[in-house]
């Protein structure tokens, strides 16, 4: 008997310092439970360079050992990357005296004390939000010469005029006297709805677009951020890890 993790991969990924317990190992890929963790080690589903591991408490070595759960291999990674799909009311924050924060989201074992969100969205903001121990990778992708695009469904209060449209992918002037640099915006039938393309992430800039324009955001999705495209099958709140395509993805965008 193999146990549903409810991971979509052929691969776990784990992330911790040298010499862990298996129980402990198993857990922190956030596929199961230490105690699910247990019951698969009895069963002869978890082994560790290809014997079947018979103890749960047994110490294992990230540079040296090669392990396996249900036939699938547990890859080790120096850094995590997390594709979240953030829900209303939570705070892209490493932590918040009042709400809760992206990180919250995450299982025990899964979170480690390095991690933050990749770039932030409103409290109130939607979608896709990496999240990522990788600080120099990190800091690539947000420095304001990147220009790394970022995709956003929205929804506004009235119709945007082809005047107001073409304003919107000149420059605009906010209220504060920043000039934003040139967006994309692609109007839905009703004029309302759409796609905005930034690239560049000042704070709530799309609110402060529209409100340049005399509009106002109603709904705001972010559907894609450089490489990454939200995964579909994800509810709000629920997560998992970066395919070996899309870190890689990443890490070319990180260089460009």
């Amino acid at each position: 008997m193999c146990f549903d993790c409810g991971v979509r991969a052929d691969h776990f990924y784990v992330f911790f310092e040298v010499d862990v317990r298996l129980d402990k190992l198993l857990s922190i890929t956030g596929t199961c439970s230490r105690s699910d963790a247990k019951r698969a080690i009895r069963t002869k589903n978890v082994t560790v360079n290809g014997i079947v591991a018979k103890n749960a408490d047994m110490q294992v070595d990230e540079n040296n050992d090669d392990v396996s759960y249900c036939g699938k291999k547990i890859v080790y990674r120096q850094y995590s990357y997390i594709m979240l799909n953030k829900p209303e009311g939570v705070v892209s924050a490493t932590e918040d005296g009042r709400d809760v924060t992206v990180l919250d989201l995450l299982p025990d074992g899964v979170r480690n004390d390095r991690m933050f969100p990749c770039g932030r969205l409103d409290k109130n903001t939607l979608g896709l939000i990496l999240l990522t121990d990788n600080g120099d990778l990190a800091h690539r992708l947000l420095a304001p010469k990147s220009h790394v695009a970022k995709k956003y469904r929205f929804c506004s209060r009235f119709p945007i005029s082809d005047e107001d449209a073409a304003r919107f992918e000149e420059r605009l002037v906010l209220e504060d006297g920043y000039v934003t640099l040139p967006a994309k915006i692609e109007l839905d039938e009703d004029r309302m709805s759409g796609i905005i393309t930034l690239v560049e992430g000042k704070y709530h800039q799309i609110k402060r677009m529209l409100e340049a324009i005399d509009n106002k955001i109603t709904y705001l999705e972010r559907i894609t951020f450089g490489p990454l495209t939200l995964d579909a099958s994800l509810a709000r709140g629920e997560w998992r890890y970066l395919s070996e395509d899309e870190i890689a993805a990443l890490e070319r965008h990180g260089k460009e």
